[in-house]
């Protein structure tokens, strides 16, 4: 690009990033993809090298690779192999990167093969589609999530376990400090410099908590459209590790950090609005409930057991679900008004507002998938008239039928997903057939592991 081109394109970018710039000059660009596990990956260059008009390209074989960095070997009828993906930027999600040393650009880009159609498997793509079979019925799904994660002391030996952090008062943090403002306050230099980056990358948080764990804290993000929402949780999660860092800590997103502590959600609201008038499909004229909202919520305790696999991606994401545990991680499809034991909650709400909360999602999911999957669940209720359980109105009966709780082991989910045959031909089987792969791999990788439990209980007792 020639100055004048570059002075125009800057002129362009976002009023936050030109803030963030303050006449400085920008010196790189980072194009970055989320991955099937939700992580940026990408390449970074100085600005004269990059151009929007230019597509840069990867292999595709950045979604065959298991967490791990492994890779695994696919057997998929007319699958992609391993040629390049061309990565096409989306300039409304450019923003400023808060932590770099000198002014950075970060970038979310599409990806596209060398022809231009989408990448099937891109899971930008999956949400894209999602989206789109919504829009063709003239509906406009809407979501907002709500983030928990863990502040934690740099924990650089895998071998020990994670400790809470230590506050401003040199202790270290304890649990069941429920929206407790002194125990933010314990972490005050953090949320400030999370809310500092936020600022200068034009992100908006609707408010901020302290959970039930010792350092556990929750953002909640203003609702909105469910493309733009899962770039802002993607970019959301990159702030909030590089403002932990900034300040001696860590952050984790991992569902299950502790043993002794809660788990980490990642609770997604959901309503759907007609494109045409604005108005909630879920609330009838006169303000009741109507019959798609009931068919969402039946879609969606329908399929929830098939979609663990993206809204529980990992063999971690399981201990989260314990029966009879009081671990407020829901193990159960029941749906109930302003009811936190079911894992569907329809919160108070006016006609307008009206929507769905699903509660089953961990924090370690990929924003994109789990956002796909738990709107193709309801998606699939509205278009097929499925009809929801009785709402419980407290907790529920243990002695329900088996089928009525989610899956409590990553190998259960994955088997329940392999017979998901409607929900994969809805997502994409070649797409579920790769996810399904790779997450079988990783599963296999981590019970070849030997725990330091069965070190120290069964070396010499058995």
């Amino acid at each position: 690009m020639s100055q004048s081109d570059v002075n125009n394109w800057l002129d362009n970018l976002p009023e936050a990033f030109l803030a963030y710039l303050n006449g400085r000059r920008l010196d790189e660009v980072e194009c970055i993809v989320p991955d099937l596990n939700g992580m940026s990956r990408g390449k970074a260059m100085p600005l004269n090298k990059f151009s929007p008009e230019t597509p840069i390209f990867l292999p595709i074989s950045i979604f065959y690779q298991t967490i791990t960095g492994q890779d695994v070997e696919m057997d998929i009828e007319n699958q992609w192999a391993e040629s390049d993906m061309a990565l096409v930027p989306d300039m409304s999600t450019a923003m400023a990167v808060p932590w770099a040393k000198t002014p950075a650009l970060q970038i979310i880009h599409d990806l596209q093969d060398l022809d231009g159609n989408p990448i099937p498997c891109a899971p930008r793509n999956v949400l894209k589609r999602v989206i789109a079979m919504y829009r063709a019925r003239g509906w406009q799904p809407i979501v907002a999530p709500e983030l928990e994660f863990y502040l934690t002391r740099p924990n650089v030996d895998p071998n020990e376990p994670i400790q809470p952090p230590i506050g401003r008062n040199g202790r270290s943090g304890t649990s069941l400090q429920s929206y407790s403002m002194t125990a933010i306050d314990e972490y005050g230099p953090v949320i400030d410099t999370i809310y500092e980056f936020a600022e200068a990358a034009g992100l908006h948080i609707d408010s901020v908590i302290q959970e039930d764990g010792a350092g556990q804290v929750e953002f909640n993000l203003p609702h909105g459209d469910p493309l733009l929402l899962a770039d802002q949780v993607f970019y959301f999660k990159r702030i909030i590790r590089e403002a932990a860092l900034k300040n001696g800590m860590f952050a984790t997103f991992m569902a299950k950090p502790m043993r002794d502590q809660p788990g980490s959600a990642m609770h997604i609201h959901q309503s759907v609005v007609d494109v045409h008038t604005g108005g909630n499909v879920f609330s009838a004229e006169d303000g009741s409930a109507s019959d798609l909202f009931r068919y969402f919520i039946g879609g969606t305790q329908k399929h929830l057991r098939e979609i663990m696999p993206f809204i529980a991606p990992n063999v971690n994401s399981y201990r989260r679900y314990v029966l009879s545990d009081n671990s407020s991680a829901p193990t159960n499809i029941g749906w109930g008004y302003d009811n936190r034991a079911t894992g569907l909650r329809v919160p108070n709400s006016g006609a307008q507002d009206r929507r769905l909360e699903n509660r089953v999602v961990g924090v370690d999911a990929n924003p994109y998938l789990a956002i796909a999957a738990s709107l193709v669940c309801g998606y699939l209720g509205m278009i097929n008239g499925i009809e929801p359980s009785a709402p419980a109105a407290s907790e529920l009966d243990e002695a329900q039928e088996e089928s009525f709780y989610i899956p409590l082991t990553f190998d259960e989910a994955l088997r329940i997903f392999d017979d998901a045959d409607e929900l994969r031909q809805t997502l994409g089987e070649d797409f579920c057939q790769l996810y399904a792969a790779v997450k079988y791999e990783e599963m296999r990788l981590f019970h070849r592991e030997i725990s330091p439990w069965e070190r120290q209980h069964l070396l010499l007792n058995v």
